[in-house]
């Protein structure tokens, strides 16, 4: 049983022992911390969303209740997607939002990710908060005349597609003209109520849907990564499809299968999108020290500047922000249009991308070999308690010190046209081993020779 407290949320699997998982205490404990550091005004009002896993209901009941047992007022969206939680905060001018979703990790886990006013994650300072009052848990709670109000509130996805159909840069007129044909694998999560619903709006009229119903119970590992992807790969070629599309549970990740059923490529999906993008608009571009090196090219053949940020939503917004990327995300296939929101939303990227693939007139493979090939080799190594993390980066830094190495988050280091990258998870005991080079041998060479270095260290 695992339970990871963190400035993505509080995370663990469902049953187990107290502080030990996410247990019915623990989601109590770590709702009233929110409401202790989040509601510091006149504004008691708190947006709660969730995506459709099996323990959903269960906390969404718990951490409704234990809101407005805090006073507060809640708006529960019920089944939704993370991105339409960020922006319907914003629309009620909400003081938070809460959403329950463990994101690609497997049935058992599920998560509180903890949400600002400004619909954006909580700062790492905010946190540290909700953690230290959870240790000391020093908790009071509302007299009966003063407990919050409960609202269902309903059509929030229309509401978000709507909004995202009134951007300038999406074309529904281009994207119904090209008549495409498109499979949708949504884990039987909330992406099966938006993204059908998403490309109708779009004038897509040939949606083949595959595992869209919301009953949480995942066909397959819910992570958008080309190993979990065959029944897609497999729908597109049996219908002659021109694209798959797939999200995670909570949609706020985007992963596409070309025509030809090959893998378009999770780091790709940020590359295209932004290619399109600055090919409208003039401005700077972000991604975390752990996507693909493609973007800075992209960026830097539109005349614009890359920033690369350390690995986590938060950290790529506030680069964003400091930098005034008009388009930014991370290499897992996390899409941020400011436009919008500071988010990452499949749902617009879905709709930027048609819009780029209906004007470029060509099939999505011919798209992705017009960008320059790099390729990921993503590899992690299971961490148990007497392993020293720290101990094993400042050993790599010393032990490659002749190379350029990045620290900012975990250690970056670069070989000529290849690098490794190497953290920490925020969200799961292991360590991550990113290597990129321009073919998958190169990568994988690269890391494995990491991976040994590591291996000798620890033992």
């Amino acid at each position: 049983m695992t339970l990871i407290k963190s400035i993505s949320g509080i995370r663990g699997t469902i049953g187990g022992k107290e502080d030990e998982s996410l247990t019915p205490l623990d989601i109590v404990k770590y709702t009233t911390a929110f409401a202790d550091v989040i509601i510091t005004g006149d504004n008691k009002k708190v947006v709660v969303g969730r995506d459709a896993r099996l323990s959903g209901q269960m906390v969404n009941q718990l951490v409704c209740g234990t809101l407005m047992s805090k006073g507060i007022d809640v708006i529960d969206l019920d089944l939704s997607t993370t991105p339409t939680v960020e922006m319907v905060v914003v629309k009620e001018k909400a003081a938070g939002g809460i959403i329950l979703t463990a994101s690609h990790n497997p049935k058992q886990w599920n998560a509180l990710k903890l949400l600002n006013a400004e619909g954006e994650f909580i700062s790492a300072e905010q946190g540290a908060d909700i953690i230290d009052k959870v240790k000391s848990s020093d908790f009071e709670y509302n007299e009966i005349d003063s407990i919050g109000s409960y609202e269902l509130m309903e059509g929030t996805i229309d509401w978000h597609i709507d909004e995202i159909i009134k951007l300038s840069m999406v074309d529904v007129e281009a994207i119904s003209k090209r008549n495409f044909t498109i499979a949708v694998d949504a884990v039987n999560s909330t992406g099966g109520i938006a993204v059908p619903a998403l490309l109708r709006k779009l004038g897509v009229q040939n949606v083949i849907e595959l595992y869209c119903e919301p009953t949480g119970k995942f066909p397959h590992n819910p992570e958008p990564l080309p190993e979990h992807l065959k029944d897609l790969s497999d729908t597109v070629l049996k219908n002659n499809a021109d694209l798959g599309i797939t999200v995670d549970p909570d949609v706020d990740r985007l992963a596409f299968v070309s025509e030809n059923g090959d893998m378009f490529g999770e780091e790709y999906t940020l590359v295209a999108v932004a290619d399109y993008v600055l090919s409208q608009k003039k401005g700077n571009t972000v991604s975390n020290l752990s996507s693909t090196r493609a973007l800075k090219v992209i960026t830097e053949k539109h005349g614009a500047s890359y920033a690369a940020s350390a690995v986590g939503e938060v950290n790529v917004v506030k680069m964003m922000k400091e930098t005034d990327a008009i388009i930014g995300g991370e290499g897992n296939g996390g899409i941020i249009l400011p436009e919008l929101h500071y988010g990452r939303d499949a749902l617009v990227g879905i709709a930027l991308f048609l819009s780029h693939l209906a004007k470029c007139g060509k099939p999505m493979s011919h798209l992705k070999a017009s960008y320059p090939t790099f390729i990921i080799s993503k590899n992690k190594i299971e961490l148990t308690p007497e392993i020293d993390v720290d101990s094993i980066l400042t050993q790599l830094q010393e032990k490659y010190k002749k190379q350029p190495i990045n620290t900012i988050d975990g250690v970056k280091i670069e070989f000529d046209e290849e690098w490794v990258h190497l953290r920490k998870s925020n969200t799961e005991p292991i360590i991550r081993i990113y290597a990129e080079g321009s073919t998958m041998r190169v990568a994988d060479s690269l890391a494995n020779k990491i991976k040994s270095n590591i291996k000798e260290m620890i033992s």
